[in-house]
């Protein structure tokens, strides 16, 4: 690698992906809340049918692709003879950019030209325009991969940052002005998601644009490089195709399981004697959860970027520190930020649902559906270890027998308990992927992740935080139940209940020590909880 890993590189590396990821993330909560309550379920519903039908390729391609060309550049970097390194990464970059060309203009014409067989196979034909909008996003990812693979092989973060961000910031400015004009002219709820699709492929295109802007202002204009050797470009190209897979296999695995909901929840409910728009309704409510998971694994997905290179690094290292610490520091983490955020959640869930998507309808099912967050925190963190270990084959096999027993429960329970069928399939599907993920892990590795002493001490703090908001709840709700109105009630309440919930949950990990203050100081933000610890653990 052409960079050097250690304990500064990991947290600087750490908290530069955190604040962007948190800010994307945020970003992505907050523009569904208002989109949704301008358009309602029906609305919402038809947005989130599209939505991973576009995203796969973009994640893979973005995401994916990026990773993968940034560790083959960085592995490249090795090479000792100055004008054989340069002539191979150019090799790369030019190999894997029209790879990249092919591919999608390929997913382009499924996409544009197969919009209405795939509108009919959700059962939704009015879908098949905005289908074809969304395809126009995929022309922009092959520049877009190179580019980030590019600046993350040389260790520069900050671009791939400041796009990401501008990015969706972009897309929610357009996505929420075009809708809001659109619902007070036209009011049609297809139109408001073509819009919603537009503004995704307007954020990407201006992502893009600085990218290129920044490199030129670095790097200069793209040369044209001679080459001295012939290299085949068929190793470039299994070598990068089965990197990005395995790279961005847990992203394209949620997507995954997001876009089986769109195949079939819909459908089913038809089938099964729903009317047609309440079906809709009751798809987009279900759908409500998809951005409080995404909020609630960021930590978890912050942590899985920053631990590849690292474990990657140490894994080679004869002597010295190993990657052990780390591996069993980021599962700590990833359990504690991800049941944390489940069950913080679940315990405000209806408040939460009417506050942010104006009612509190199917609080039962988004309370199963944010469960997820547990197992998917696992799988983010454990791919990307394995990965830094160079095991792909195993891991994606593991991620493909839960996405394929999600397609089965999906089938088998939705007809019997409806939506609810749909989120219990989720976390059986996504908990037997982490039960196996971690199974391996230790198989391969034979270190234990956590002690008993640790999960006791989690329990004790969930317990008092679940007893401690549930109390305040109640004696919120019933204080305020003739002063406002009900969502101002749901406000009021959820927010207190939330921070104090925080509150009690840090204070009691503090105290009890469940990470020790060197381990807070190497995760993302952790300083000041350090600081906290110590001060409540010193003799007053």
């Amino acid at each position: 690698m052409s960079q050097r890993f250690g304990m500064k590189s990991y947290m600087k590396g750490a908290a530069l992906l955190t604040i962007a990821a948190l800010i994307v993330k945020v970003l992505s909560v907050i523009y569904r809340v208002p989109f949704q309550n301008l358009v309602g379920d029906e609305g919402f519903y038809i947005y989130q049918q599209i939505y991973p039908v576009i995203s796969i390729f973009v994640v893979w391609t973005s995401s994916g692709f990026a990773v993968a060309i940034s560790k083959m550049l960085a592995d490249n970097d090795c090479i000792v003879d100055t004008i054989e390194r340069n002539e191979r990464r150019s090799t790369i970059m030019r190999v894997v950019f029209r790879y990249l060309t092919v591919l999608s203009l390929l997913f382009f014409a499924v996409l544009f030209g197969g919009a209405e067989k795939i509108a009919q196979l959700m059962g939704d034909a009015q879908l098949a325009p905005l289908i074809r909008t969304g395809s126009l996003v995929v022309l922009v990812m092959p520049a877009l991969a190179i580019l980030k693979g590019g600046f993350q092989s040389r260790g520069i973060m900050e671009p791939i940052a400041y796009g990401q961000v501008l990015e969706q910031a972009i897309r929610v400015t357009v996505i929420l002005a075009g809708t809001y004009i659109i619902m007070t002219t036209t009011k049609s709820l297809y139109d408001a998601g073509k819009m919603a699709v537009i503004g995704t492929v307007i954020g990407e295109v201006t992502a893009l644009l600085l990218l290129v802007y920044i490199f030129y202002k670095r790097f200069g204009l793209f040369g044209a490089k001679k080459h001295l050797h012939h290299v085949k470009s068929l190793p470039i190209v299994k070598e990068v195709t089965w990197l990005s897979l395995s790279v961005s296999m847990s992203g394209l695995l949620l997507l995954g399981y997001q876009l089986v909901d769109s195949f079939t929840i819909y459908s089913l409910l038809i089938d099964n004697g729903m009317a047609p728009t309440l079906a809709k309704e009751t798809k987009g409510i279900y759908d409500r959860g998809q951005p409080l998971v995404q909020l609630g694994v960021v930590i978890a997905s912050s942590l899985s970027l920053a631990i590849v290179p690292l474990v990657a690094h140490l894994s080679k290292k004869q002597e010295g520190r190993s990657a052990v610490p780390f591996i069993q520091l980021t599962y700590k983490a990833s359990i504690l930020f991800g049941w944390s955020a489940s069950l913080g959640l679940m315990l405000v869930m209806p408040y939460l649902n009417e506050m942010l998507f104006k009612t509190n309808a199917l609080s039962e099912v988004l309370i199963v559906y944010v469960f997820q967050i547990v197992p998917l925190s696992i799988i983010l963190t454990f791919t990307a270890i394995l990965q830094g270990y160079g095991k792909l084959k195993k891991p994606a096999l593991i991620l493909i027998i839960g996405f394929v027993l999600k397609i089965i429960l999906n089938v088998r329970l939705i007809g019997w308990l409806g939506v609810l069928g749909a989120a219990i399939a989720n976390d059986i599907g996504l908990v037997l992927t982490a039960l196996l993920l971690i199974v391996y892990l230790k198989t391969l590795t034979g270190i234990q992740l956590a002690s008993v002493d640790f999960y006791k001490k989690v329990g004790t703090a969930s317990l008092s935080m679940a007893v401690v908001v549930l109390v305040w709840l109640q004696l919120a709700s019933t204080f305020l139940d003739h002063l406002l109105s009900s969502r101002l009630i749901a406000m009021v309440a959820g927010l207190t209940a939330v921070s104090i919930g925080a509150f009690v949950m840090l204070t009691i990990i503090a105290k009890t020590r469940v990470l020790i203050e060197k381990e807070w100081y190497l995760l993302p933000f952790g300083r000041r909880m350090a600081v906290y610890q110590l001060w409540l653990n010193s003799k007053k």
